[in-house]
């Protein structure tokens, strides 16, 4: 379900740092992060997200989130912003 999720928003980002720097500007509508990522990695945008209170949705594979956003290499954190 959460892949389609990705697939059909009109607007995303892609990227830990990009979607942390949405998170701060309040455009995040829902975050969804790979749980094969590094735990290091995407800390930030978990922490960012959890203060703010912006829905998370976890998915199992950076590969195939990076698939849903049309990119041909992994991605740990996307943002479906408004």
């Amino acid at each position: 379900m959460s892949y389609e999720k990705v697939l059909q928003a009109q607007k995303t980002i892609i990227g830990t740092k990009q979607t942390v720097k949405a998170l701060k500007e309040g455009k995040v509508q829902e975050l969804f992060i790979a749980t094969d990522a590094e735990p290091k990695v995407t800390a930030k945008v978990i922490e960012e997200a959890l203060g703010l209170d912006v829905p998370i949705q976890y998915v199992d594979s950076m590969k195939k989130l990076g698939k849903a956003c049309g990119i041909e290499v992994g991605a740990a954190a996307v943002a479906i912003i408004r």
